[in-house]
């Protein structure tokens, strides 16, 4: 169904190829995954199998794409739209209407379907994907994760021969994942329709792959293989790969199922070893206490519960005290009976005990309700975040994740209760009095994106941070290693501009970090990086709070996880606790080992020394 016959792409300006040597067959009725690091040319492989590259891109293509036959060298992506549905990683790029049905229905006006038709796939779609309650929201009000869906919906009403899809899970909480997956599934084994997708979260992905396509480093050329093959020699692996590398268990399990079922030894080992470390802590910093806890004897691997406030000391009733009057040469002594002074006696009050005005904490709701386009976004929601703390917000898509973020930010007003960073309410400060206070990074990193080049973003952001200069492309070099400084952001792929715009943020060091899906685009080992930064940050009395649905993500590094529900808190507590008792929260580490209370590779690594 799709060739790739010695397939490479250079864009314009640049001197390597973004991908080279490609040169492979997906047949008709098969899920391919495409995998590797961030930045060795997946999505330009995908655009090269619509069309979009180099029609649309630019640059220049050598060797030959064929879908269904059909050269993508000599159709242009419009003579491709019957046969191939694209959907990248922005879904605000691929919307052209206003309305969730409409966007549902211009594909198959588009290919001029009757209005029989079009009427019926669009109520299929808007039940295959939970989209019913939402077909006739306005699209700029839904959230990153309802966007996407709909955007993976108007590719699938025109029932293409071949879908292609990149990033198609990224903003979508675990269930809804698993919900489009599942659409997926049925279209490749009910009609046949071929499937080429790019994952960064593998482990959604992983177990559904017929064959994975693995580019293994910029210039190299791929690798295409059975799943289990692939990850034995993959960069990028999931944890539940992971964890088979670790326990040498051969071949190398791709589902919880199939490595619950050789854990047992694996079980006994750990629980000879002892308990979890806390999650949030660094390996072999168990010592490492949350903001605010206490000492935990059993180390259980949850969060330790917080100390209980020290008691004001009682004022003593009025007694006799000493009154000495002044001396040239004061004595160190309490009581001083020499002759040439004179001692008087007298009742007076012992001053107050002084009891320190405690700071205003990094971020504080109070019964923060927020009503936007006719929809309770936030009810009563109460939280407050100590200087240190790192806490993951995490529920479905639409629940208000994000609302959250932007009311701590002063984009969103609440219209009932407040909500302060620093003491500060967020909507009445000014820009330059807030950026003191708190830093976001958007779903959208496009949004604090303005200048032509990597290196003239990351000195604006010095000098508007007041930080030396380097310390942004220091941060960009740390956190994904190879973006140039002459590329344009707009050139970068998903998960490169959110590493600038994360790194343009953390240059003024803000003492509350605020982050909408942070690991969107990003591989394993920039993920990684990223935990290392935010760790350090942490510990340096940094407050951080996280609105995501990467799991694992939360599992790693969060000290408290918060959940809500469709605008209310309905959990919050360690991480460990809530994410444990959650069949949709819980990590892949936690349901290969339960009933223990894993959370990581890292944690199961560092009991095993």
């Amino acid at each position: 169904m799709i060739r790739f016959e010695n397939v490479s792409v250079t864009y314009d300006g640049v001197a390597e190829p973004a991908v080279t040597g490609v040169d492979f067959e997906i047949p008709e009725g098969e899920l391919v995954l495409l995998a590797g690091p961030s930045g060795v040319g997946k999505s330009t492989l995908l655009g090269t199998v619509g069309g979009l590259v180099p029609h649309f891109t630019g640059g220049t293509l050598r060797g030959r794409v064929t879908v269904a036959g059909r050269d993508t060298r000599t159709h242009r992506p419009r003579e491709l739209a019957d046969v191939v549905g694209t959907v990248g990683q922005d879904p605000l790029s691929h919307f052209v209407t206003d309305t969730v049905e409409e966007e549902l229905a211009y594909g198959m006006e588009s290919l001029g379907l009757s209005p029989e038709v079009m009427r019926r796939r669009v109520e299929e779609t808007l039940d295959l994907l939970g989209l019913a309650g939402l077909r006739d929201r306005p699209i700029a009000t839904l959230s990153g994760g309802q966007q996407q869906r709909v955007a993976i919906g108007s590719v699938l009403t025109p029932h293409p021969r071949v879908l292609v899809l990149d990033e198609p899970t990224s903003a979508l909480d675990p269930a809804a994942a698993e919900e489009v997956l599942a659409v997926l599934l049925r279209l490749v084994h009910d009609l046949g329709t071929t499937v080429l997708l790019a994952e960064h979260r593998l482990e959604r992905v992983l177990q559904y792959a017929d064959q994975v396509a693995l580019l293994p480093a910029p210039g190299a050329a791929p690798v295409l293989g059975a799943p289990a093959e692939v990850m034995a020699v993959s960069p990028v692996f999931p944890p539940v790969v992971a964890l088979g590398r670790l326990a040498d268990w051969s071949p190398l399990p791709l589902t919880v199922r199939d490595a619950r079922r050789r854990a047992a030894d694996l079980r006994e080992r750990l629980t000879e070893r002892g308990t979890p470390q806390e999650p949030g802590t660094a390996p072999g910093d168990a010592s490492r206490q949350a903001p605010g806890d206490t000492p935990c004897n059993d180390h259980s691997g949850s969060a330790a519960v917080p100390a209980a406030p020290k008691p004001v000391p009682t004022p003593a009733p009025a007694a006799a005290a000493l009154v000495v009057p002044p001396s040239p040469t004061p004595s160190p002594r309490l009581w001083d009976r020499r002759p040439a002074r004179r001692l008087r006696l007298r009742r007076v009050p012992p001053p107050s005990p002084a009891v320190p005005a405690s700071p205003a904490p990094p971020a504080e709701a109070r019964s923060v309700g927020v009503r936007r386009a006719g929809v309770q976004a936030l009810r009563d929601v109460d939280l407050t975040v100590a200087p240190g703390e790192t806490v993951a917000l995490m529920g479905r898509n639409g629940a208000g994740k994000s609302t959250l973020l932007n009311t701590f930010v002063g984009l969103v007003e609440p219209s009932s209760g407040t909500a302060r960073v620093s003491g500060t309410v967020p909507h009445r400060a000014s820009p330059r009095d807030l950026v003191r206070h708190v830093g976001l990074v958007p779903q959208e990193p496009r949004d604090l994106l303005y200048a032509d080049t990597v290196a003239a973003e990351c000195a604006a952001a010095d000098r508007d941070a007041r930080a030396e200069p380097g310390s942004c492309r220091a941060l960009v070099s740390e956190l994904l290693p190879g973006i140039a400084d002459g590329v344009h952001p707009r050139d970068l792929s998903e998960g490169q501009r959110l590493t600038l715009a994360l790194a343009i943020v953390l240059t003024a060091r803000p003492p509350l970090l605020l982050l909408d899906e942070p690991t969107r685009g990003l591989d394993y080992a920039a993920k990684a990086r990223l935990v290392a930064v935010l760790r350090g940050l942490a510990a340096a009395g940094h407050a951080i709070v996280l609105a995501t649905h990467d799991v694992e993500l939360a599992a790693e590094l969060a000290h408290r996880v918060v959940l809500l529900a469709e605008g209310e808190i309905i959990a919050d507590g360690p991480t460990a606790e809530v994410v444990v008792s959650s069949p949709s929260f819980a990590p892949q580490v936690t349901k290969i080992l339960a009933p223990q209370q894993w959370l990581t590779v890292t944690q199961v690594r560092e009991a095993l020394r």
